[in-house]
């Protein structure tokens, strides 16, 4: 494989599935990451997908796959809003980052409408389910294509 997308899962997205299903729907984080490793394997890319509740594994994760990814698509949680050190470690990578959310954070409540994220990502999807990380995969892939 010639490419990597490095998909980060943020705090409590392991619980997709169980975890309010009337705002994040039934489908499984292994469910996600199998969809999006089968497209990415279709396409030829390799896709490491990773999930912490805590955000220096997030970090840490970066720096480990970020430096030699050529896209990342990101749901960091409530790390959105808050995670100053996940958004500098992204920052400090100049790979194309894409930042989905399930649910359409603009619907809910009012903290959830800033994130520290969006500055630094290419673009945000947002309300579409899981099928935004499909979405946002396909982007990246057009991206490495058109490169």
């Amino acid at each position: 494989m010639t490419a990597t997308i490095l998909v980060i899962h943020g705090p409590n997205l392991n619980m997709l599935g169980r975890r309010e299903p009337h705002i994040y729907g039934t489908t499984t984080l292994a469910d996600i990451n199998t969809a999006l490793q089968q497209r990415g394997a279709e396409a030829d890319v390799q896709v490491i997908c990773i999930q912490s509740n805590h955000e220096g594994e997030l970090v840490d994760a970066i720096q480990r796959h970020g430096w030699d990814a050529q896209g990342i698509i990101i749901n960091p949680g409530a790390l959105t809003h808050y995670g100053l050190s996940l958004r500098d470690a992204l920052a400090m990578l100049s790979t194309p980052i894409i930042e989905v959310h399930l649910s359409n954070v603009y619907q809910r409540e009012a903290f959830r409408h800033t994130s520290v994220i969006a500055p630094i990502a290419r673009g945000q999807i947002t309300g579409l389910g899981w099928r935004g990380y499909l979405l946002a995969l396909e982007w990246l892939l057009t991206e490495l294509r058109d490169t």
